[in-house]
């Protein structure tokens, strides 16, 4: 014990900063000699990347296409040239052209005069002697777009020669797989919109005392229901404008409300995070769906089964079963607030749009998403769906892009509304409505994007002209009436202008070719 006690006193204790600064000395007196070296290559990764980079960067150039019949043709005959000996050929000697008399040279009948080779024998001469290099070249056509082509289709298609769907140049091809001609299409230009006539303002409503964020209008139309951040949900006559209800029961904003066309109830969601069902003959809550994690921004109805669909800013759409109020489906795809939810009876049954600046096509029956459009670049706020055709728009601050069922084609973009929009609404006359944060109102033909009415809202009298915002809108069922939502807190009813002709009120359209992107 005395031997062990005197060895651990011999130990020097250091600190921890020196045996830390000496094992770093140790750790470089190591490798100082092979500071800087680079280690070797390894052939077999070199081989492979360079094999990668080939493929990647030149698939489509790297081999010569395949030679066309005419080509092989020349070229077999260079080849037999090069490698067999020019044969010999006999030569007729007649003409008329005497020797030159020298000393020395005896002429005789038979050597008095040097024949020319006859044309014929010049003939076969030629004919014998192999093409030469430039023969060849001349012979040979250029591969260009055909050869090309036909090289990514021989090697299986991987390689994605041109956009799809490019029709701006098109490559006209003969039999031998030639390239014949480049035949220009005639530029795109947009045709002739239909005649809307113009909208104008018919009434204003006031009655909430907070911003006026959603409406929904009775399949009798009969009247309509808007929901508003002072909380309450209100019943307006749709022919008068009178107040015919108010309900109370949400403690945040109210922020969707939708009716159903086959029970007497009225569908409401709110900042509450709650989704309410209101039995309309009663004026009573019957229902809740609780479910939503956080504020609950919109609410829709399918229009053939008993399902509510909802979406929030949970990032979440769900699926709610109308009369058990179980959650069906939570539709989970999206990484930030979904902002709008809309359902048709045929698939996709179900189009949600994101702060995410995504759309999702939802299968409603597996409740995934089947499909997911990126093509906004900003949050999409709003989407509307055609009462007929099989399409649908959706808004976003960047852009309205128009899109084909079922799979979610791209067809146009309405460029021009360049602020936030928050909502569209379509009716089946083809116009198509959006308002935005800073109080205008848009109107677009749909089928060829033409806007052909601006309308900048005016705050009510007390009111801050920034408060100008539109929020929300929809056309009453009979598509004659819009009905606006403000951030003023008050109701605007728009209707045509009956004494509005073709003639006072033409259509300012001239047949520019079209410059729309394609994203």
């Amino acid at each position: 014990r005395e031997k062990m006690a005197a060895a651990t006193d011999d130990v020097t204790k250091h600190s921890i900063h020196t045996l830390v600064f000496r094992s770093l000395k140790r750790t470089h007196d190591m490798f100082i000699s092979d500071y800087g070296v680079t280690p070797p290559d390894d052939l077999a990764s070199m081989r492979v990347k360079i094999a990668c980079k080939i493929r990647d960067e030149y698939a489509q150039v790297k081999d010569e296409p395949t030679l066309l019949p005419s080509e092989q043709t020349a070229k077999a005959a260079l080849e037999i040239g090069k490698r067999e000996a020019i044969p010999e050929t006999e030569t007729i000697v007649e003409g008329s052209h005497s020797y030159p008399s020298a000393p020395g040279v005896a002429l005789t009948a038979d050597t008095a005069k040097q024949a020319e080779p006859s044309a014929k024998a010049a003939q076969q001469l030629l004919k014998a002697l192999p093409p030469t290099e430039s023969d060849v070249a001349k012979s040979k056509q250029s591969h260009g777009v055909s050869g090309i082509h036909q090289k990514a289709l021989s090697s299986g298609g991987r390689e994605r020669i041109a956009p799809t769907g490019s029709k701006a140049v098109i490559a006209v091809y003969g039999s031998g797989g030639t390239k014949q001609a480049l035949v220009p299409r005639k530029a795109p230009t947009m045709p002739k919109p239909q005649w809307h006539p113009p909208w104008k303002l018919m009434r204003v409503l006031s009655g909430h005392t907070g911003w006026v964020r959603s409406v929904a209008v009775d399949p009798t139309n009969e009247w309509f229901a808007t929901g508003s951040a002072d909380r309450t949900i209100k019943i307006w006559d749709l022919a008068s404008g009178t107040l015919k209800l108010s309900l109370t029961g949400h403690i945040s904003a109210v922020r969707g409300v939708a009716v159903s066309e086959r029970q007497p109830y009225l569908f409401s969601c709110g900042e509450d995070k709650q989704v309410k069902c209101w039995d309309l003959e009663y004026n009573k809550v019957i229902r809740h769906y609780h479910g939503h994690l956080s504020a609950v921004y919109g609410v829709s109805l399918h229009p053939t089964i008993d399902v509510l669909l909802s979406c929030g800013r949970d990032a979440t759409g769900r699926v709610w079963d109308i009369r058990t109020k179980a959650c069906i489906h939570s539709l989970t795809a999206h990484t930030n607030t979904v902002a709008t939810i809309k359902a048709q009876a045929v698939d996709p049954q179900v189009v949600t749009g994101s702060h995410d600046s995504t759309i999702r096509l939802w299968d409603l029956a597996a409740g995934k998403s089947t499909c997911t459009l990126t093509n906004h670049k900003k949050s999409v706020r709003s989407i509307a769906i055609h009462p007929s055709e099989f399409t649908f728009a959706s808004g976003s601050a960047d852009n309205i892009k128009q899109w084909k069922f079922p799979d979610g084609n791209f067809i146009q973009n309405l460029s021009g509304h360049n602020a936030i929009i928050n909502t569209l609404a379509m009716n089946s006359d083809n116009v198509l409505v959006s308002g935005a944060d800073n109080g205008t109102l848009h109107f677009w033909d749909w089928r060829t994007g033409y806007n052909f009415q601006r309308i900048q809202s005016l705050v009510q009298p007390g009111s801050l002209d920034s408060e100008a915002g539109i929020l929300a809108s929809t056309f009453d069922m009979s598509g004659s009436r819009l009905i606006t939502c403000e951030s003023d807190k008050s109701i605007k009813v728009y209707r045509e202008d009956e004494s509005a002709t073709e003639e006072s009120h033409p259509v300012d359209w001239k047949p520019e070719i079209l410059k729309r992107k394609r994203y």
